[in-house]
Protein backbone atom coordinates (compact mmCIF):
# COMPACT_ATOMS: atom_id res chain seq x y z
CA UNK A 1 0.00 0.00 0.00
CA UNK A 2 1.34 3.55 -0.91
CA UNK A 3 1.58 6.40 1.62
CA UNK A 4 0.81 10.00 -0.14
CA UNK A 5 2.78 12.72 2.04
CA UNK A 6 1.33 16.05 1.52
CA UNK A 7 4.18 18.21 1.33
CA UNK A 8 3.42 21.56 -0.81
CA UNK A 9 2.01 24.33 0.97
CA UNK A 10 3.69 27.33 1.94
CA UNK A 11 3.64 26.95 5.98
CA UNK A 12 3.32 30.69 6.88
CA UNK A 13 2.65 30.33 10.31
CA UNK A 14 6.28 29.13 10.97
CA UNK A 15 7.90 31.27 8.41
CA UNK A 16 10.97 31.95 10.97
CA UNK A 17 12.21 28.83 8.77
CA UNK A 18 9.54 28.12 6.15
CA UNK A 19 11.00 31.06 4.28
CA UNK A 20 14.31 29.23 3.45
CA UNK A 21 12.80 25.83 3.07
CA UNK A 22 9.48 23.65 2.56
CA UNK A 23 7.60 22.97 6.10
CA UNK A 24 8.53 19.17 5.72
CA UNK A 25 12.13 20.05 5.32
CA UNK A 26 11.80 21.84 8.41
CA UNK A 27 14.14 19.71 11.19
CA UNK A 28 13.73 17.43 14.28
CA UNK A 29 16.78 16.41 15.63
CA UNK A 30 19.07 16.88 12.89
CA UNK A 31 16.10 15.67 10.42
CA UNK A 32 13.40 16.81 8.33
CA UNK A 33 10.12 15.87 9.93
CA UNK A 34 8.67 14.21 6.99
CA UNK A 35 11.56 11.88 7.50
CA UNK A 36 10.03 11.45 10.99
CA UNK A 37 6.89 10.52 9.62
CA UNK A 38 8.63 8.36 6.75
CA UNK A 39 10.13 6.41 9.39
CA UNK A 40 6.83 5.85 11.28
CA UNK A 41 5.16 4.09 8.01
CA UNK A 42 8.25 2.52 7.35
CA UNK A 43 8.22 0.84 10.56
CA UNK A 44 5.08 -0.70 9.82
CA UNK A 45 6.41 -2.33 6.60
CA UNK A 46 5.28 0.98 4.45
CA UNK A 47 7.88 1.67 2.26
CA UNK A 48 6.96 3.18 -1.02
CA UNK A 49 5.90 7.06 -0.78
CA UNK A 50 4.50 9.70 -3.01
CA UNK A 51 5.23 13.00 -1.70
CA UNK A 52 3.31 15.78 -2.99
CA UNK A 53 5.97 18.82 -3.23
CA UNK A 54 5.09 22.17 -4.79
CA UNK A 55 6.47 24.64 -2.48
CA UNK A 56 10.55 25.24 -3.04
CA UNK A 57 9.89 21.41 -4.07
CA UNK A 58 13.05 21.08 -5.86
CA UNK A 59 14.61 21.29 -1.86
CA UNK A 60 12.87 17.84 -1.33
CA UNK A 61 14.60 16.57 -4.12
CA UNK A 62 17.76 17.33 -4.13
CA UNK A 63 17.35 15.67 -0.37
CA UNK A 64 16.12 12.46 -1.50
CA UNK A 65 18.79 12.71 -4.37
CA UNK A 66 21.45 13.23 -1.68
CA UNK A 67 20.36 11.32 1.02
CA UNK A 68 23.15 8.90 0.71
CA UNK A 69 25.71 11.29 1.65
CA UNK A 70 23.65 12.45 4.53
CA UNK A 71 23.04 8.96 5.96
CA UNK A 72 26.91 7.51 5.50
CA UNK A 73 30.32 8.52 6.31
CA UNK A 74 32.52 9.26 2.98
CA UNK A 75 36.44 9.94 2.55
CA UNK A 76 36.88 12.06 -0.74
CA UNK A 77 40.43 11.42 -1.27
CA UNK A 78 41.85 13.78 -4.37
CA UNK A 79 45.43 12.83 -3.53
CA UNK A 80 45.91 11.00 -7.11
CA UNK A 81 44.36 14.08 -9.16
CA UNK A 82 40.73 12.17 -9.10
CA UNK A 83 38.25 12.32 -6.78
CA UNK A 84 37.73 8.50 -5.20
CA UNK A 85 34.49 8.32 -2.60
CA UNK A 86 35.35 5.69 -0.10
CA UNK A 87 31.63 4.90 2.05
CA UNK A 88 31.96 3.80 5.22
CA UNK A 89 29.03 2.68 7.81
CA UNK A 90 26.80 3.37 5.01
CA UNK A 91 23.00 2.84 6.15
CA UNK A 92 19.94 3.21 3.23
CA UNK A 93 16.15 2.74 4.14
CA UNK A 94 14.30 0.63 2.39
CA UNK A 95 12.21 3.00 0.37
CA UNK A 96 10.57 3.86 -2.63
CA UNK A 97 10.05 7.96 -3.10
CA UNK A 98 8.32 9.34 -5.48
CA UNK A 99 8.62 13.13 -5.62
CA UNK A 100 5.72 14.88 -7.69
CA UNK A 101 5.49 18.76 -8.32
CA UNK A 102 1.99 19.13 -7.85
CA UNK A 103 2.08 23.13 -7.97
CA UNK A 104 2.54 26.09 -5.85
CA UNK A 105 -0.92 27.20 -4.94
CA UNK A 106 -2.64 23.77 -5.58
CA UNK A 107 -4.78 22.80 -2.79
CA UNK A 108 -5.12 19.46 -0.54
CA UNK A 109 -7.70 17.71 -2.83
CA UNK A 110 -5.65 19.03 -5.81
CA UNK A 111 -2.56 17.60 -4.95
CA UNK A 112 -3.97 14.17 -3.79
CA UNK A 113 -5.69 14.22 -7.13
CA UNK A 114 -2.63 15.21 -8.87
CA UNK A 115 -0.53 11.92 -7.87
CA UNK A 116 -3.67 9.37 -8.65
CA UNK A 117 -1.47 8.00 -11.57
CA UNK A 118 1.06 7.32 -9.50
CA UNK A 119 -1.41 5.63 -6.77
CA UNK A 120 -3.75 3.72 -9.51
CA UNK A 121 -6.77 1.80 -8.93
CA UNK A 122 -5.69 0.75 -5.06
CA UNK A 123 -6.24 1.57 -1.37
CA UNK A 124 -3.43 4.30 -0.21
CA UNK A 125 -3.03 6.00 2.77
CA UNK A 126 -2.25 9.66 3.16
CA UNK A 127 -1.20 12.09 5.82
CA UNK A 128 0.30 15.56 6.17
CA UNK A 129 4.12 16.87 6.16
CA UNK A 130 4.05 18.59 9.28
CA UNK A 131 2.36 15.97 12.11
CA UNK A 132 4.13 13.12 14.06
CA UNK A 133 1.91 10.41 15.76
CA UNK A 134 2.50 7.08 17.31
CA UNK A 135 -0.45 5.26 15.69
CA UNK A 136 -0.34 1.65 15.06
CA UNK A 137 -0.43 1.88 11.62
CA UNK A 138 -1.18 -1.67 10.91
CA UNK A 139 -4.12 -1.55 13.34
CA UNK A 140 -5.32 1.28 11.65
CA UNK A 141 -5.33 -0.45 8.28
CA UNK A 142 -6.79 -3.49 9.30
CA UNK A 143 -9.59 -1.25 10.99
CA UNK A 144 -10.22 0.58 7.62
CA UNK A 145 -10.26 -3.25 5.92
CA UNK A 146 -12.90 -4.67 8.71
CA UNK A 147 -15.36 -1.70 7.77
CA UNK A 148 -15.49 -1.64 4.15
CA UNK A 149 -16.07 2.07 3.84
CA UNK A 150 -14.02 4.27 1.31
CA UNK A 151 -11.98 6.48 3.83
CA UNK A 152 -10.84 6.40 7.50
CA UNK A 153 -8.89 9.18 9.31
CA UNK A 154 -7.39 9.44 12.67
CA UNK A 155 -9.02 10.87 15.16
CA UNK A 156 -7.23 12.61 18.52
CA UNK A 157 -8.75 14.12 21.16
CA UNK A 158 -7.91 17.83 21.24
CA UNK A 159 -7.91 19.49 24.36
CA UNK A 160 -8.92 22.74 25.32
CA UNK A 161 -6.49 25.13 26.61
CA UNK A 162 -8.39 27.55 28.39
CA UNK A 163 -10.78 28.89 31.09
CA UNK A 164 -13.93 28.04 30.35
CA UNK A 165 -16.42 30.83 30.78
CA UNK A 166 -20.31 30.64 31.00
CA UNK A 167 -21.74 34.21 29.62
CA UNK A 168 -24.83 35.93 29.78
CA UNK A 169 -26.53 37.82 27.31
CA UNK A 170 -25.56 40.58 29.03
CA UNK A 171 -22.23 40.01 28.64
CA UNK A 172 -21.91 38.96 32.50
CA UNK A 173 -19.67 35.98 33.34
CA UNK A 174 -21.94 33.71 35.65
CA UNK A 175 -19.21 31.03 35.82
CA UNK A 176 -15.79 30.24 35.16
CA UNK A 177 -14.01 27.39 35.78
CA UNK A 178 -10.65 25.78 34.44
CA UNK A 179 -10.49 23.62 31.66
CA UNK A 180 -10.82 19.77 31.92
CA UNK A 181 -10.92 16.27 30.05
CA UNK A 182 -14.57 16.92 29.63
CA UNK A 183 -13.53 19.90 27.07
CA UNK A 184 -11.28 18.06 24.93
CA UNK A 185 -12.85 18.03 21.12
CA UNK A 186 -12.08 15.34 18.29
CA UNK A 187 -10.10 16.05 15.16
CA UNK A 188 -8.79 14.91 12.10
CA UNK A 189 -4.95 13.97 13.15
CA UNK A 190 -4.41 12.41 9.63
CA UNK A 191 -2.86 9.44 9.27
CA UNK A 192 -6.11 8.23 6.79
CA UNK A 193 -6.69 5.38 4.63
CA UNK A 194 -8.32 6.09 1.71
CA UNK A 195 -10.06 3.98 -1.33
CA UNK A 196 -9.52 4.67 -4.96
CA UNK A 197 -13.14 5.80 -5.40
CA UNK A 198 -12.03 9.13 -3.35
CA UNK A 199 -10.34 10.61 -6.37
CA UNK A 200 -13.82 10.58 -8.15
CA UNK A 201 -14.72 13.13 -5.51
CA UNK A 202 -11.56 15.62 -6.26
CA UNK A 203 -12.12 18.33 -8.79
CA UNK A 204 -9.70 20.81 -9.94
CA UNK A 205 -6.56 22.51 -7.92
CA UNK A 206 -8.66 24.20 -5.98
CA UNK A 207 -10.29 21.21 -4.13
CA UNK A 208 -9.84 21.69 -0.90
CA UNK A 209 -9.73 17.79 0.73
CA UNK A 210 -10.74 19.01 4.08
CA UNK A 211 -13.90 20.77 2.84
CA UNK A 212 -16.89 19.43 0.29
CA UNK A 213 -14.72 15.93 -0.27
CA UNK A 214 -14.41 15.19 3.51
CA UNK A 215 -18.14 16.36 4.05
CA UNK A 216 -19.44 14.40 1.53
CA UNK A 217 -18.12 11.23 2.56
CA UNK A 218 -19.03 11.71 6.12
CA UNK A 219 -22.81 12.39 4.62
CA UNK A 220 -22.45 9.55 3.11
CA UNK A 221 -21.83 7.65 5.65
CA UNK A 222 -18.51 6.58 4.20
CA UNK A 223 -16.03 8.48 6.67
CA UNK A 224 -14.82 6.79 9.67
CA UNK A 225 -12.61 7.45 12.45
CA UNK A 226 -9.82 5.35 14.25
CA UNK A 227 -9.79 6.69 17.79
CA UNK A 228 -5.95 7.05 18.78
CA UNK A 229 -5.28 7.79 22.59
CA UNK A 230 -1.75 8.12 22.13
CA UNK A 231 0.84 10.92 20.82
CA UNK A 232 0.00 13.61 18.11
CA UNK A 233 1.59 16.83 17.66
CA UNK A 234 1.65 18.90 14.27
CA UNK A 235 4.68 21.40 14.12
CA UNK A 236 2.43 24.86 12.55
CA UNK A 237 4.37 27.14 15.09
CA UNK A 238 7.68 27.55 16.17
CA UNK A 239 6.98 26.83 19.47
CA UNK A 240 5.52 22.94 18.39
CA UNK A 241 8.86 22.79 16.85
CA UNK A 242 11.11 23.68 19.84
CA UNK A 243 8.45 21.39 21.88
CA UNK A 244 9.09 18.58 19.43
CA UNK A 245 12.68 19.05 19.42
CA UNK A 246 13.00 19.21 23.04
CA UNK A 247 11.20 15.86 23.33
CA UNK A 248 13.65 14.28 20.62
CA UNK A 249 17.16 16.18 22.49
CA UNK A 250 15.60 14.10 25.68
CA UNK A 251 15.16 10.71 23.99
CA UNK A 252 11.32 11.13 25.10
CA UNK A 253 9.71 11.49 21.29
CA UNK A 254 7.11 8.87 21.86
CA UNK A 255 6.42 9.02 17.65
CA UNK A 256 10.27 7.39 17.76
CA UNK A 257 8.62 3.74 17.10
CA UNK A 258 11.45 2.70 15.16
CA UNK A 259 15.04 0.87 16.80
CA UNK A 260 17.79 2.90 14.59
Amino acid sequence: MKVVLLAGGLGTRISEESQYKPKPMIEIGGMPILWHIMKIYSNYGFNDFIICAGYKQHMIKEWFADYFLHTSDITFDFTNGNKVEIVHNTHSEPWKVTVVDTGLHTMTGGRIKRIQPYVGNEAFMMTYGDGVCDVDIRKLVEFHKQHHKLATLTAVELEQSKGILDIAPDNAVHAFREKSALDSAPINAGFMVLEPQVFDLLDGDQCIFERKPLETLAKDGQLMSYKHKGFWQCMDTKREKDMLENLWDLGKAPWKVWDN
